[in-house]
C-alpha cells in the first residue's frame, strides 16, 4: 500500500506529537504499520474512507483500492487526556 500525506494531515500531527523532525515520515510508517496489523475500519456510509487506527492517534484516509493508494486526509486523538484539549478543536468546529 502505498501511502501519501496531506499538508493538513502534517500539521494535525505536528500539533499532536512533540519533537517530530519528520512528521511525514513518521506518519506514514505509523499509518503503513497499523494498515498491514489490521488496524482498519470502514464505515459504509462515509464510501472511500478508512480509520486507521495507532494507539490513540485515528488518521482518517481516502482510499483507491484499485491503485493500492492511501491519502492520509487529517487525524484526530481519542481518550481523556489529549495533548491538544477540546477546547481548541471544538473552537475550530462553532466556526
Amino acid at each position: 500500500m502505498l501511502v501519501a500525506v496531506t499538508d493538513h494531515a502534517e500539521e494535525r500531527y505536528r500539533q499532536r506529537v512533540r519533537g517530530t523532525l519528520d512528521a511525514r515520515g513518521e506518519i506514514v510508517a505509523r499509518v503503513s504499520r497499523a494498515w498491514a496489523a489490521g488496524s482498519v475500519s470502514r464505515d459504509p456510509a462515509r464510501r472511500g474512507t478508512a480509520d486507521v487506527r495507532d494507539g490513540q492517534l485515528i488518521f482518517v484516509c481516502r482510499e483507491d483500492r484499485p491503485r493500492g493508494e492511501l491519502v492520509v486526509v487529517t487525524l484526530w486523538e481519542e481518550g481523556e487526556e489529549p495533548v491538544t484539549p477540546r477546547r481548541f478543536t471544538d473552537a475550530l468546529r462553532r466556526r
